[in-house]
């Protein structure tokens, strides 16, 4: 392997808290962050309850306005919010200035997203208006919004990408721009994902498939990766942000380096567009490629941060994979869903799950699975129950699993891995 890419700062806002520390916190101790929604009037919807992100509004002290490429729409836009507030946490951690003067080119981005969705009282006002949209406006609901501020507030004159493949979005935007610094293209990336759920439509939508949870009285208990009980995932909301760095760099400039992105690996299911192939062949693919990727045997992973959305299928498919990977070469890694505590963050996830992956290193604390009280029997795996797991671990590996059958699979080490 070339020189390793290094995690220098990492940046949250979840259903859980703002800022890592404060969701980390939270994630150890089991804590629940589903409730019933607040940002609109649920009532005479089949679901009822979500994991919603509070507004943390604008950073202190940042006028978007000053951004370059007409950004300041994105300061009145929730997802630009999270963006903005998760990102400048993770540029102050790696110790970088935040909206520099200057750009420069050895620095990309990569992120992954999905386009903006109004509320609909925005979307009735907009209609109602018979002035055409500005062009501000029109570029705050791109795909690529975040991905622009995100350049604007890192000084990033480097290649720039968006991934929209949605539940794997940010964690193939990772894996990919970790390669982009091994092949020596750039010295440094900003990567992750952001997404805003909690919205009539979304909710409405995901409800029509058949993929939510229904448990409207008991919300806290609705999230179950693995359980026999299961019955559909919990929507929410969240971004999450890390600064990639060659190690050399990362060291020579005094930073301190928190995790390392080891290996990636990526693959597609082939299959229907909301179904798993139930013999978890796309995810084995996946995590297969990442740990080759990574240079290391099933043997060496101590943790799985599983995509487990707690859906019937995802579940039992990825549990399949597992089994294909590692308990077929006689290993057993712990198992866990943090998504049973904050909900599906969509093109978000994959991205906060690979930071609780790098936390999970740097404390030697395994996070568990909230609710999984019956573990289903084509889910039979070492699954971490009751309270976190204190336990050393060198090397995780975070699963992201993706509608339309897209899976990304990322190795996270310790720095002394």
């Amino acid at each position: 392997m070339s020189e390793r890419v290094v995690v220098t700062g990492m940046g949250l806002v979840t259903p859980l808290g703002r800022g890592v520390e404060e969701t980390w916190r939270r994630v150890v101790a089991g804590d629940n962050a589903i409730g019933a929604i607040r940002r609109f009037d649920p009532t005479g919807f089949d679901v009822r309850f979500a994991a919603e992100v509070p507004d943390p509004g604008w950073p202190a002290g940042l006028d978007p306005h000053r951004l370059y490429g007409g950004l300041g729409a994105l300061s009145y836009d929730l997802k630009g919010r999270l963006t903005a507030v998760a990102l400048v946490e993770a540029l102050h951690q790696a110790g970088w200035e935040v909206a520099p003067e200057g750009q420069d080119p050895r620095v990309g981005v990569c992120i992954g997203s999905e386009a903006a969705r109004p509320p609909l009282s925005a979307l009735h006002a907009r209609l109602a208006d018979p002035r055409p949209p500005t062009h501000e406006e029109l570029l705050a609901l791109a795909p690529e919004a975040p991905t622009r501020l995100a350049a604007a507030l890192a000084g990033a004159g480097g290649p720039r990408s968006t991934i929209s493949t949605a539940c794997t979005s940010s964690s193939q935007a990772v894996g990919e721009g970790a390669l982009r610094i091994r092949r020596g293209e750039v010295d440094a990336m900003i990567v992750g994902g952001v997404d805003v759920l909690v919205d009539p439509i979304m909710v409405t939508g995901f409800s029509l498939l058949g993929a939510l949870s229904t448990r409207n009285e008991d919300p806290a208990r609705a999230s179950r990766p693995f359980d026999i009980d299961r019955d559909g995932f919990v929507l929410g909301d969240g971004a999450g942000f890390l600064v990639l760095e060659r190690e050399d760099r990362a060291l020579a400039r005094g930073a301190r380096p928190l995790a390392v992105i080891s290996g990636y690996g990526c693959s597609c299911n082939a299959w229907r567009i909301t179904d798993s192939p139930p013999d978890g062949r796309g995810a084995a693919s996946s995590m297969a490629a990442a740990l080759r990727d990574a240079g290391l045997a099933p043997q060496a992973i101590g943790y799985i941060n599983a995509h487990g959305t707690s859906t019937q299928q995802n579940d039992a498919s990825e549990s399949a994979g597992i089994h294909r990977v590692f308990h077929a070469v006689g290993t057993h890694p712990a198992v866990s869903s943090t998504k049973s505590l904050m909900g599906h963050l969509v093109a978000a996830c994959g991205a906060v799950e690979i930071a609780l992956c790098a936390l999970a290193v740097r404390d030697g604390v395994l996070p568990i699975t909230r609710n999984l009280e019956r573990p289903s029997p084509e889910c039979e795996l070492d699954h971490i129950l009751g309270q976190a797991r204190r336990v050393p671990v060198q090397h995780t590996l975070s699963n992201a699993f993706g509608f339309g059958g897209s899976n990304g699979s990322v190795v996270v080490s310790a720095v002394d891995g």
